[in-house]
């Protein structure tokens, strides 16, 4: 068992557009629930499946400036504090994420263990897992950088492997590390696989954080240098502790795999069999799912009739599945993906299609999350458009004003204190106000019910970079991109 703390890194970066159309930038799969058949997401998993193991203290999550106000209203819909939430300003693959988090933890004197984890993986044994954890913290202690292997199930091309030293069989423990290969042919896999030395590679760790540390100053100084500096010049935006932008932009674009783990002399690699799956497609998560008795995986308001090994997930509308087989069927707000299984695979290239026309759905989707609450536009005209905007309780939008647009706004649900010209007035549910042109105002919800509207807005100019901000107490500014509102 640990003798150190045991400090979750849980790293929430990565768009997975191979899981579009739910996965896109503006939301990615790590923030669905997409595994397990509840309603706590990837993330909320990842976190909650550590429960129970010895020395456990709260986590460190790196994210995506953007994604900030997302992973802290999951964290809190479960209970959690994080220790930190370090914001990258730009993605810079997972050695710099790792030496940020150990630079961090250490900070204080300290020298925990760090779980490294990735967000958006599924784990269907967590009891397993935690079983695998504890059984590499004793090498980790030592001063071993254990990475853990699944044993693999199949002669798989899509992942990269590990080669042990010894072979594996029944083994419990670490075992140094030979080499890594990156994806292979599906011949050269099933060789691997007869070895009994091979795992595929998961991208979690274990190690100290001073063990980490040493090697990242030893193999890739200019990684650590570059952190160091982000973290130096670092600026504290509410509960989040944001790197700065230059410095971390500096840092090389590495993966930890690449900077160390096969170049160190100090890598071992632990089996893991605890029904692990990346969900790296919808043909994976249709693998990996709870099946009915004729192969199908439904998901939301679905029916079906004579249809067999499909995955038929509806997020808002009502799917009908009749006579069909091996499809994905995946509706949300504005789009609706039919593919047969097989080239499930292939999606990323048409999000790359949609993204060289200007699609707007290939990055967002119809309902945007904002630091407090969410806005779905509804429809709009030439010169107007319908949005149903939601406060949370307590949540409060900016002090804004708008130079080509009026705001008429309809309180369905709950009851918003409005802020006009420096008069306040209380809109109860079925009341309205009116927001001229030019007119200074702000929303707050003083209740403890979401506040739900109706906005119809009508102008000659409806882009939301029509926004001038003159307060915000959620530390942006009026320099915003084109999908941001209030």
């Amino acid at each position: 068992m640990p003798v150190s703390t045991l400090v979750p890194v849980i790293l929430c970066g990565g768009t997975g557009t191979r899981l579009w159309p739910l996965s896109r930038a503006s939301y990615p799969k790590q923030y669905w629930p997409l595994a397990g058949g509840g309603e706590e997401t990837l993330l909320q998993q990842t976190q909650q499946r550590l429960e129970g193991l010895e020395g456990l203290a709260a986590p460190l999550l790196i994210c995506n400036e953007d994604h900030r106000f997302i992973v802290a209203e999951q964290m809190r819909q479960i209970g959690v504090e994080p220790a930190g939430i370090l914001l990258e300003p730009v993605g810079r693959n997972t050695a710099p994420a790792v030496a940020v988090a150990a630079l961090q933890a250490t900070a204080q004197g300290n020298d925990p263990l760090l779980l490294v984890l990735a967000a958006d993986h599924a784990i269907r044994n967590a009891a397993a897992f935690r079983d695998t954890i504890t059984a590499g913290a004793a090498a980790a202690e030592a001063g071993q950088l254990v990475t853990f292997g699944i044993v693999p199930t199949a002669a798989e091309t899509g992942y990269g492997y590990i080669e042990a030293a010894e072979p594996l069989g029944e083994v419990n423990r670490p075992v140094p590390i030979a080499r890594f290969v990156e994806k292979p042919d599906r011949a050269t896999a099933e060789q691997f696989l007869a070895t009994g030395r091979f795992t595929w590679n998961s991208g979690m760790f274990l190690f100290k954080a001073s063990a980490i540390l040493a090697e990242l100053e030893r193999l890739v100084p200019e990684v650590v240098s570059a952190c160091r500096l982000a973290l130096e010049q670092d600026s504290a935006d509410l509960n989040f502790l944001r790197l700065e932008r230059e410095a971390f932009a500096a840092c090389p674009n590495v993966a930890l795999d690449v900077a160390v783990m096969e170049r160190t002399d100090r890598g071992a690699v632990l089996p893991l069999e605890a029904g692990w799956s990346d969900v790296g497609s919808w043909s994976a998560l249709w693998e990996t799912a709870d099946q009915d008795d004729q192969g199908n995986v439904l998901r939301g308001r679905v029916i079906h009739e004579d249809s067999r090994n499909c995955y038929l997930r509806s997020e808002h509308r009502l799917v009908v599945g009749l006579g069909v087989e091996d499809l994905v069927v995946v509706e949300t707000d504005d789009v609706v993906l039919v593919a047969h299984r097989n080239r499930a695979q292939d999606i990323k290239g048409i999000v790359g299609l949609l993204e060289r026309q200007g699609a707007p759905e290939s990055k967002a989707h119809r309902k945007i999350y904002r630091p407090w609450g969410s806005y779905d536009g509804v429809t709009e005209g030439s010169r107007w458009q319908v949005k149903r905007i939601v406060v949370n309780p307590g949540a409060s939008l900016s002090l804004q004003m708008h130079h080509h647009r009026a705001e008429h706004w309809v309180v369905v649900q709950g009851s918003a204190l409005v802020e006009k010209d420096g008069q306040q007035e209380l809109v109860s549910e079925n009341q309205s106000t009116y927001i001229p042109l030019g007119c200074r105002h702000r929303l707050t919800n003083p209740g403890k019910i979401p506040v739900e509207m109706i906005e119809v807005q009508s102008g000659p100019y409806l882009g939301e970079d029509d926004i001038v901000r003159f307060d915000d107490r959620y530390g942006r500014t009026d320099q915003i991109s084109s999908n941001v509102t209030k």
